[in-house]
């Protein structure tokens, strides 16, 4: 009896031949629900450490930690087996050293069995990243915005409008570029420099809030629904409004308890006639 083959698992080196082919569908998952539907329509799913603040409710990235990353790493994990999984290193996990660096995407990898991580920086990460490189751990990059630097960089501002920005921005795409990333998040950057890098690099450029000419795309999952509500970046486009379902669930629901209406005995167990 033969049974069929399994559906291959997008690679690392799968999505940087992407690049110049078709665009890059990406979303982030951080549960197994979730991630179990977004598989079947994404490339490459990012377990980002943005659910620090649309799943804790955290103010910024910055309080997300190891044992967060590999919890949600795993429930990611287990509801997919198409999509590239990357988990991002959260602060703190790497700027140290590279040998901080490396333990810690060791324990990611290990512990979650996905395809590689993310970090954040330019030219003053790329000896890091070359050193996971090297030593077969594939790395995601992130350049322009960087929201783990949030508390040094006056916030959560677009790049790239000054010459000053630009050049330091096409010198951390190079960097990074020539460290050995596969791919790298280009975050809330003028449009014409991320058009620009994505010519340039050899590894595919995912845009959040950069350009419709990058390698592909990217948004917060729960911002693409409409469930997280706190503010709406320029970038994000609501596909759905799931915040108004779910309310109007949870007000169908307690109006229904209270009415008691809900349950009826078609919810609930009878005693069952004896034979």
């Amino acid at each position: 009896m033969s049974t069929p083959p399994r559906q291959k698992r997008f690679t690392p080196a799968d999505i940087t031949a992407l690049k110049g082919v078709r665009p890059i569908v990406s979303l982030t998952a951080y549960t197994t629900p979730v991630a179990r539907i977004l598989d079947r329509h994404c490339d490459l799913l990012l377990v980002g450490d943005s659910l620090g603040m649309v799943l804790y409710g955290m103010e910024t990235t910055v309080g997300v930690t190891m044992d967060m990353m590999v919890a949600h790493g795993q429930a990611t994990m287990r509801g997919t087996s198409r999509a590239c999984v990357i988990v991002d290193l959260p602060f703190g996990s790497y700027q140290e050293s590279k040998e901080q660096a490396f333990r810690n995407a060791v324990r990611l990898m290990k512990e979650t069995g996905c395809d590689g991580v993310k970090l954040e920086g330019g030219a003053e990460m790329a000896e890091t990243v070359e050193f996971l490189v090297s030593r077969g751990v594939p790395v995601f990059g992130h350049i322009g915005l960087m929201p783990q630097q949030v508390n040094t960089s006056g916030g959560y501002r677009s790049k790239g409008h000054s010459e000053a920005e630009q050049d330091k921005i096409r010198r951390d795409a190079k960097a990074i570029d020539e460290a050995g990333a596969f791919a790298m998040v280009i975050e809330g950057t003028v449009e014409p420099l991320a058009r620009e890098i994505t010519t340039t690099v050899k590894a595919a450029t995912i845009g959040i809030g950069a350009s419709p000419a990058c390698d592909g795309q990217i948004l917060v999952s729960d911002d693409m629904l409409g469930l997280f509500n706190e503010f709406k970046p320029r970038f994000v486009k609501h596909y759905s409004e799931l915040a108004e379902v779910i309310d109007k669930a949870a007000s169908d629901y307690a109006a229904e308890v209270k009415e008691r209406i809900f349950p009826g005995q078609e919810h609930t167990f009878q005693i069952r006639p004896k034979k």
